[in-house]
């Protein structure tokens, strides 16, 4: 069964517009190629996957695809928040937006932290690629389920792994068809994503 769809932390959300279009261009080209692979969109039954976000080098913060966004093929500025505080074993988000942040955003997060390098993060579901790349590159503990401290506290543990490193690449083996992909920027994530989803 997917588990997916609803935000597991607590979420302090500040309902205040804070993203520009000009912040989020990049995010929303990839975002829609993404898209129309059916990589971020939404299930039969309503409940939508995939998230993707940026950190913003200037500040502490990530600009990060809000909740319940999935089955948009095309989002605005008001579909993106910025996460301006995050502490996973407290379980808690701070968020400035027109809308929450995606319930992956604690992972984002994790990343983030883990590793000053990577200033882009895509999180997309793919059943046939979670399958094929299980135990093939770097892949969670299957008790950690998404949206967790302990699922944070996981993706902490594979980013100090030289694997992990190379490969910017991880599998949830507890979040069903859950793929992550990271990089300096956008462009490397999302061709790393591409790459495996190609050969695959």
């Amino acid at each position: 069964m997917i588990d997916e769809g609803y935000i597991k932390y607590k979420c302090h959300w500040l309902n205040k517009p804070t993203v520009t279009s000009a912040e989020i261009a990049e995010l929303n080209q990839w975002r829609e190629k993404l898209y129309k692979l059916n990589l971020i969109g939404q299930y039969d039954n309503g409940i939508g996957f995939g998230n993707i976000s940026i950190r913003d080098t200037q500040s502490e913060y990530f600009i990060i695809s809000g909740t319940k966004t999935g089955a948009i093929p095309h989002l605005t500025e008001k579909h993106y928040t910025k996460v301006t505080q995050f502490d996973w074993e407290k379980n808690f988000v701070t968020c400035v937006g027109s809308i929450p942040a995606s319930s992956e955003a604690l992972t984002h997060a994790a990343l983030y932290v883990a590793n000053p390098e990577i200033q882009a993060v895509i999180h997309v579901h793919h059943l046939f690629l979670w399958q094929a790349l299980m135990n093939k590159v770097p892949t969670t503990n299957i008790n950690c389920a998404y949206g967790t401290p302990e699922m944070a506290r996981e993706i902490m543990r594979l980013c100090q792994e030289d694997e992990t490193k190379k490969l910017k690449i991880i599998v949830m083996s507890g979040h069903e068809e859950g793929i992550i992909t990271f990089g300096r920027n956008l462009a490397e994530a999302g061709n790393i994503l591409l790459g495996y989803y190609q050969k695959n």
